[in-house]
């Protein structure tokens, strides 16, 4: 058996929510991202969701690499997709290029196998410790309110993350909004915010301390830029909250930093790192330095089939329970706050290409992106509040 063809179609759809975070706060509605489809000469098709950006980088690995390839030899066709970027570093574009590709061929390992995916990468857990993350921060209370009320009424969440930063007294507010909600599961909910890089750490740790002061949280997620590992472990050091870090690194070497000074307490990994194979490379050294790992948001929940292989994940991001398109399904279910396994081949993700039709696009809109509007105005210098017409944007959608 091997790889003989490659398929890419841009779709767009429409979100359940106004999403958006401190850098983001009028929103977006819309989601823009792109199928990529693996088929074998016995008509096999692996699939994977993502790498709308770098398509032209997708095609040139599967012509130089992936035709004709064994579609089980994932690991050595992941380090020969590597290598091929040796120069100029496997970074940006050429990750997401990587990652795309290493998921398709590790739904297609599994098919072959006709084995869940988790199965496939030596997982033995069926259900995944899991919390609800809004990534809503343009809500106003009420609608935040019920989208709570209904991850622990309709899921059984008992933990959830709330997107912060821009406003220290509705960040309070919000936050005893959420655990309210979450009450009706358990007296004493596990709360995490995320500050998506806004604040430096001096800022940090004079807002995060006066949240400690009314609740007890999980951890504070990148609560400074991405590669201030200096900056990250003073914040560590300056808090009794846990400082989560990493989801915006694409590689191993990139974590580096943070493993040697010991920069994060919760390091964050998931499939966009050269992907599923890169993912478990990052969780294996932060295994061995005992550190326990987390992985965001993943369409699909495809994070949940990686986590049953990691030993040292506490817990996976659920911003979607259920798929907030008609374009794919997957067999994924939120039960009691655990992400479930389901017993299909590979990922589980499958596609409606009567739906797909419906929405496919020449090309994905700039607002369709997860941050439209890159980073905000004064992050990590001062504090620039939503205006009036970012507030009225978000509460018109």
């Amino acid at each position: 058996m091997k790889i003989v063809e490659l398929r890419t179609t841009l779709f767009e759809f429409e979100l359940d929510r106004v999403m958006g975070d401190a850098n983001s706060p009028q929103g977006r509605t819309k989601s823009g991202t792109c199928l990529v489809e693996l088929i074998t000469d016995e008509g096999i098709v692996g699939i994977s969701i993502g790498g709308g950006n770098s398509i032209s980088q997708i095609k040139l690995l599967f012509d130089e690499i992936l035709i004709g390839s064994d579609p089980k030899a994932v690991y050595s066709i992941w380090k020969k997709m590597v290598d091929r970027f040796f120069k100029g570093g496997h970074d940006g574009i050429a990750n997401d290029a990587i990652a795309t590709l290493d998921v398709a061929m590790w739904d297609l390992r599994s098919k072959v196998n006709e084995e869940p995916l988790w199965k496939t990468l030596g997982g033995s857990k069926k259900t995944i410790n899991a919390y609800a993350s809004d990534i809503a921060l343009p809500l106003n209370d009420d609608k935040l309110r019920n989208w709570y009320k209904k991850m622990a009424k309709n899921y059984g969440f008992k933990s959830a993350k709330l997107k912060v930063g821009l406003d220290q007294d509705s960040d309070l507010r919000r936050l005893e909004i959420m655990r309210n909600a979450l009450s009706i599961n358990n007296d004493d909910p596990i709360l995490y915010i995320d500050s998506n890089e806004y604040w430096s750490p001096k800022q940090t740790i004079r807002k995060v301390s006066e949240m400690e002061e009314r609740f007890t949280l999980g951890w504070i997620e990148e609560p400074a830029r991405r590669w201030d590992f200096l900056g990250l472990k003073k914040v560590s050091d300056a808090l009794k909250t846990p400082v989560c870090a990493g989801e915006n690194l694409d590689t191993l070497g990139d974590f580096l930093p943070y493993f040697h000074h010991r920069s994060a307490d919760v390091i964050q990994v998931g499939h966009g790192m050269t992907g599923i194979t890169g993912a478990l490379q990052i969780a294996d050294a932060a295994y061995g330095l005992e550190l326990p790992v987390t992985l965001g948001g993943s369409t699909g929940i495809l994070h949940a089939h990686i986590a049953s292989a990691i030993p040292n994940c506490i817990t996976i991001e659920i911003p979607h329970p259920e798929p907030e398109t008609k374009v794919y399904k997957w067999d994924v279910k939120i039960e009691n706050g655990l992400a479930v396994l389901g017993d299909k081949p590979g990922h589980g993700i499958t596609i409606d290409y009567e739906e797909l039709n419906k929405s496919v696009v020449n090309k994905i809109s700039v607002k369709s992106g997860p941050s439209p509007y890159g980073r905000r105005a004064g992050a990590g210098l001062y504090e620039v509040p939503p205006t009036k017409n970012e507030i009225k944007a978000a509460n018109s959608k």
